[in-house]
């Protein structure tokens, strides 16, 4: 464990030294969050529920920050190769798993940080959070927020160019945010894009985290899975992204080799 704590310990400080990553990690989803929020308000209702669309779209807004932080944060996956430390790490006697920990570690409490920051600003928006719908909702953050930074390290770890990690994102990752749920409740979508969305394990993260902030408000979650799915299904993300990113990061890679 203290080799992955120490990798853990260095992407802590590596991003604490790069304010812009801080700025652009918080300010993007907040802007989205206004933007999106505000020109959706009016054309919104909630079926049950006195919630705006501001309201609705805030659980989401915190699952794109643990995403954003998540994902960008496996780059210094890249980096690290291109400028030699993670080959000295590779060779070293220690295990590809401690690597892989220790990266995702890092990750994971960047991403549930930052989600954070976000939920406690949550009741000046009108989201109700007791102390245990609060609890509730950071066991779910931490979840996610490893599942997705597990994702993140299975796509930057065979790569070596940073565009490529890009294209890769805005391709596959970031859809995968737009058919959680986040924009727009699963049962109003087309049939077809419904089962998309029932398939996308996102669907079931956030399913959770609105579940947890609205845990006293039932209207406003009566079509959503129950929490016991959720957690299950979230846990089940963690683990497989993890064990594909072990699997992956203990095969030779193209990028290896450059």
């Amino acid at each position: 464990m203290n080799p992955a704590f120490s990798l853990c310990h260095r992407e802590l400080v590596r991003f604490l030294r790069q304010r812009h990553r801080i700025i652009g990690a918080l300010a993007t989803p907040i802007v989205f969050w206004l933007l999106i929020g505000g020109g959706m308000n009016t054309s919104f209702k909630s079926e049950g529920s006195g919630e705006n669309y501001l309201q609705y779209f805030f659980p989401g807004t915190v699952l794109m920050i643990l995403l954003f932080t998540a994902i960008f944060s496996t780059i210094s996956v890249i980096e690290d190769r291109r400028e030699g430390f993670l080959q000295g790490v590779l060779v070293a006697p220690v295990s590809r798993m401690s690597i892989v920990l220790g990266k995702i570690l890092g990750g994971t409490i960047l991403a549930f940080g930052q989600g954070f920051i976000l939920l406690i600003l949550g009741p000046l928006v009108g989201v109700k959070l007791t102390l245990a719908s609060f609890g509730v909702a950071l066991i779910v953050m931490l979840i996610v927020s490893f599942a997705l930074t597990a994702l993140g390290l299975c796509v930057a770890w065979p790569m070596s160019s940073t565009q490529g990690f890009h294209a890769i994102i805005n391709l596959f990752l970031i859809p995968l945010w737009f058919l959680s749920g986040a924009l727009f409740p699963v049962n109003r979508a087309w049939i077809g894009l419904q089962w998309v969305m029932r398939l996308n394990p996102l669907t079931y993260g956030l399913a959770a985290l609105r579940r947890a902030m609205y845990w006293h408000e039932p209207a406003a979650v009566v079509s959503l899975p129950g929490m016991t799915t959720c957690l299950i299904v979230s846990i089940l993300f963690a683990i497989g992204m993890f064990a594909l990113a072990a699997v992956i990061a203990a095969g030779r890679t193209q990028a290896d080799l450059q």
